[in-house]
């Protein structure tokens, strides 16, 4: 089962949102978008209020693969089987897979402040690993970090989102609680890490087949990322994208990694330019 709200008029658009969060990240965008467009706003899998499903030893269940089925048959559940993708951080590593397995499904694309899975752990750095340790934390075996991290979700949350360069200005009082109340569901912690397992296993499986076989990504792909966040400092997202898909453009923000809730009005000038 896959939570997602829906309002607006006008071509259709997926949003998909990031670790450790939910769809509530869009709701400084999400109402001036409807204007233009069908937004759809959903949970990624065992994110928020969508299902928890047991993953296999494989992580099939949280593949990114079977995490952009998910939205593909979310999508023409609501007559939509052509849209146009806006995803951050986990959501933008669903788009990725979504737009590589569902070509005919994707119309454009844009993804907020990450490179390829791939060419971020073949390029891991001290400094990289440092700012990302959670990558390498989540994904140790069950259930130490799940114990860990529900021992104290709100706090856990304080450090790991109120300690990049914006603090806790950007989250809204409600926005927040949306994401404390889940992240409190040892069910949710457990799926969150399983979603990173699968990011260091299965999904670099994939990855690496598509390279072999010298598939990219033909959708026209918009990628932004904030000038004070890990991705300026320690990639080349446009260099690196352009690796994986034939048709590549984007900017770095004055902002850190939240863009939605940090430059939202950017963010919108952005997308309508993009999508439109």
């Amino acid at each position: 089962m896959i939570s997602f709200v829906a309002a607006g008029k006008g071509p259709p658009l997926l949003l998909l949102h990031g670790f450790p969060q939910s769809k509530a990240i869009w709701h400084k965008v999400a109402p001036a978008l409807a204007k233009r467009f069908s937004v759809v706003a959903s949970d990624l899998r065992g994110y928020g209020d969508s299902g928890k499903p047991e993953s296999p030893p494989d992580r099939g269940a949280y593949s990114k693969r079977q995490m952009a089925q998910d939205q593909v048959e979310l999508m023409r559940h609501l007559g939509f089987e052509r849209f146009s993708l806006l995803g951050h951080d986990r959501g933008a590593r669903v788009g990725h897979r979504l737009a590589m397995d569902h070509p005919n499904a994707v119309e454009r694309m844009m993804l907020l402040d990450i490179s390829p899975t791939l060419a971020m752990y073949q390029q891991t750095t001290d400094e990289f690993a440092r700012a990302y340790w959670h990558w390498f934390f989540l994904i140790q075996p069950a259930p130490l970090p799940e114990m860990l991290l529900s021992a104290h979700p709100e706090k856990f949350l304080l450090e790991f989102m109120g300690k990049r360069s914006a603090g806790m200005k950007p989250f809204a009082p409600q926005a927040w609680a949306e994401f404390v109340r889940a992240f409190s569901d040892p069910a949710c912690v457990h799926a969150m890490c399983e979603d990173y397992r699968a990011a260091a296993t299965i999904d670099l499986q994939h990855d690496r087949a598509d390279r072999s076989e010298q598939r990219k990504l033909d959708c026209p792909v918009r990628v932004l990322w904030g000038k004070h966040g890990v991705i300026e400092r320690c990639f080349q997202p446009l260099e690196d994208w352009r690796q994986v898909a034939t048709r590549v453009t984007g900017a770095g923000l004055e902002c850190g990694h939240y863009i939605p809730e940090e430059v939202p009005e950017q963010l919108i000038q952005e997308a309508e330019g993009f999508f439109l």
